[in-house]
């Protein structure tokens, strides 16, 4: 099975290399050879699930080792492993037949296959890794292929822009994830996680909890990051820049399910306390994702802050520990918000806009992309018979049930939980009628129906295979209750069956309830539309704090929009410009100036030092040897060689001699 696994794993990065290395020779038969490669690794997947379904498996080798310490590698096989890897193999495996006609007239198709080739490689590493030190590698990776694909139309400024936003944003996530893993290495001396939880069962007691809480909440800052949640979730709505298949792939279905794959992984570290900030973030990013996305007229900016809602509901069920249902929340999501973006492609491609005001009576035009997105919207919408509605549900139930256990203030958790759902079905159905249904004027003139078609079959069959899984029977013969369906077989987990009709009522209440307030308040003749209320009352709002809070605006502003006309306000650079100024300052007038002190200081008692040794010690050392030389010349003359000369000073010894005894 190891052989297996590594052709699994290395498949799409040769594809990768061989795309790349061979450059435009393969635009023709890239997207059909890159199928194929996706098409073997799915096979493969299903080959693994077969064989090794409940019957997990390890495989560890040394990668170096520094004095006694070893850092170690590892791949581990598990169900959620076999899970992951059949939803990223499928939903990429139906991108790329997808973009073969999307991206058909595009000339750096290789580049795309290949950049999505590395994607499903670096995906790969982080469902498969055993260690998080290898799930780090992986996650670098991911990293650097969103960045590729956002920006692979490098022509226009705003993608560009987007993709160092996105990279720098999840740079600040995953340097607290790196931090994170070194500190978990100090603490247990590796970074398999299979150890860690053997030796927190063992010795569990000799770990310190807050020790244990910087962990865990380290940890957490690359599911901050990878996830698009609050503080940094300002990247996923700029990320639609880059081609909509990628958007499907990557910012609806696999890489920002990764974070939610890590707190799966690493969730028998998390603390209570770690847990608490854990639900805080998601669901403070659950509730900002829904509202923003009610002011949406873009079609891809209104899924991708859907996404980030999603996602913050995912992270808020693995902070009340309803771990499995956030899973079960992961794999249904991949599917109906893969169809929505892949069925707002298929507009975009007929239409050649993304302003959902541009668009509007494509119901007869396009019926196969109204059926997929009609399926995958009543998913997302959480309505009973569709996977959303299960899966939701399920997180509901357990947060209803973890605010009891918990009382008083912990309600407001799922509370904000059934509003955020409301305010899903709200937007959704703003974003049906808009595009599918009522025509406006603008949208007449601006795409006359001659100009609008169907989409081919390359296109159409992805979005109908997402579309049927997003139907309630893939996952439970019950279309109320998915706690008897495969999964919660799979993955075993106590839920809640005491509060399961309850919730499930008021759903079903608060769904039909944003439904049908989202259809009508789309258009409005006589009276203004909700939506344009709560716009202006937003933005009567922004324009007060912004004029109460001038000063501390400059420095809110790290995500300003993007303006082509004014490129020093680039995203981060005015901020870090004006921290460099600051940092400028500080060397010119603190450092410089004590560092020069220390110089002049050295320099003048150098001088002084110099002097003395001048003047005092060489001048001593001198004197005598003038003295010495002054005496040695003078007796010098006394040894001549001649007789005479000798006989005169012993003449006049003789005498000084007899002079003394005398006296």
């Amino acid at each position: 099975m190891f052989s297996v696994l590594l052709i699994l794993l290395f498949l799409p990065l040769s594809s990768f290399l061989v795309f790349f290395l061979a450059g435009k020779k393969t635009n023709q038969w890239v997207g059909g050879i890159a199928s194929f490669i996706t098409l073997i690794g799915l096979v493969l997947s299903i080959v693994l699930a077969k064989e090794l379904v409940n019957s997990p498996q390890h495989f560890v080798f040394e990668w170096f080792s520094l004095g006694k310490k070893s850092f170690t590698l590892s791949l581990q096989i598990d169900n959620l492993t076999l899970l992951m890897l059949a939803v990223v193999h499928l939903v990429a495996l139906l991108v790329h037949v997808f973009s073969i006609s999307y991206m058909h007239d595009d000339a750096g198709k290789w580049r795309y296959f290949a950049f999505l080739g590395l994607f499903v490689f670096s995906m790969l590493v982080i469902v498969l890794a055993g260690s998080l030190l290898l799930m780090y590698v992986g996650w670098e990776l991911v990293g650097l292929s969103s960045y590729l694909l956002i920006g692979f139309w490098y022509e226009k400024p705003r993608a560009v822009w987007a993709a160092k936003k996105a990279f720098l944003l999840n740079r600040i996530g995953d340097a607290g994830f790196l931090v994170g893993i070194l500190l978990l290495f100090w603490q247990f001396g590796t970074t398999e996680m299979s150890v860690i939880s053997y030796q927190l069962s063992v010795n569990g007691s000799q770990t310190t909890e807050n020790g244990l809480l910087i962990i865990g909440l380290l940890l957490f800052c690359g599911a901050i990051g990878k996830s698009a949640q609050f503080p940094l979730s300002a990247w996923l709505p700029d990320a639609m820049e880059g081609p909509t298949p990628v958007s499907a792939l990557i910012h609806a279905a696999t890489m920002v399910a990764a974070g939610i794959f890590l707190l799966a992984r690493i969730h028998f570290l998390l603390t209570p306390d770690a847990l608490l900030v854990v639900t805080l973030i998601g669901t403070i990013t659950m509730l900002l994702g829904a509202y923003r996305a009610i002011f949406q007229t873009d079609i891809k900016k209104l899924l991708a802050y859907s996404t980030i809602s999603q996602l913050g509901l995912m992270v808020m069920g693995m902070g009340v520990g309803a771990r499995e249902a956030s899973l079960f929340h992961l794999l249904t999501h991949a599917f109906f918000k893969a169809g929505l973006f892949l069925c707002a492609g298929a507009v975009i491609h007929a239409v050649h806009s993304q302003d959902m005001r541009q668009m509007g009576g494509l119901r007869q035009k396009m019926p196969v992309t109204f059926f997929a997105y009609t399926g995958c919207a009543a998913a997302l919408a959480g309505l009973p018979f569709f996977s959303g509605f299960l899966s939701k549900d399920a997180i509901l139930v357990e947060a209803f049930a973890w605010a009891g256990r918990n009382g008083g203030i912990a309600y407001f958790i799922p509370t904000i939980g059934l509003l955020s759902a409301g305010l899903t079905a709200f937007y959704v159905a703003r974003q049906w009628r808009m595009v599918f249904l009522e025509r406006s004027a603008d949208s007449k003139s601006a795409n006359p129906d001659e100009h609008l078609h169907e989409t081919d079959g390359f296109m159409k069959i992805p979005m109908v295979i997402l579309a049927s899984l997003s139907v309630f029977i893939w996952f439970s013969w019950n279309p109320f209750d998915a706690s008897h369906g495969w999964f919660f077989n799979l993955f075993k987990s106590n839920l809640n069956h005491q509060l399961h009709t309850v919730v499930a009522i008021a759903s079903v209440i608060v769904a039909v309830t944003g439904l049908g307030l989202g259809y009508l308040c789309t258009f409005t003749h006589s009276a203004p539309s909700l939506v344009q209320l709560l716009a202006q009352w937003h933005d009567q709002l922004k324009a007060s704090f912004i004029h109460r809070f001038e000063d501390a605006k400059q420095w809110v502003q790290l995500l300003r929009e993007h303006d082509p006309t004014t490129d020093h306000f680039l995203f981060l650079i005015t901020p870090m410009q004006k921290i460099a100024h600051h940092l400028s300052y500080f060397d010119q007038r603190v450092l410089d100036v004590t560092v020069n002190g220390f110089g002049y200081l050295t320099v003048i008692t150098a001088h002084l030092v110099g002097r003395f040794d001048r003047m005092i010690v060489d001048g001593i050392v001198n004197g005598l040897a003038w003295v010495a030389g002054f005496f040695g010349n003078r007796t010098r003359s006394l040894h001549n060689g001649q007789i005479q000369s000798y006989f005169v000073a012993m003449l006049v010894g003789v005498l000084f001699l007899l002079f003394w005894m005398l006296s």
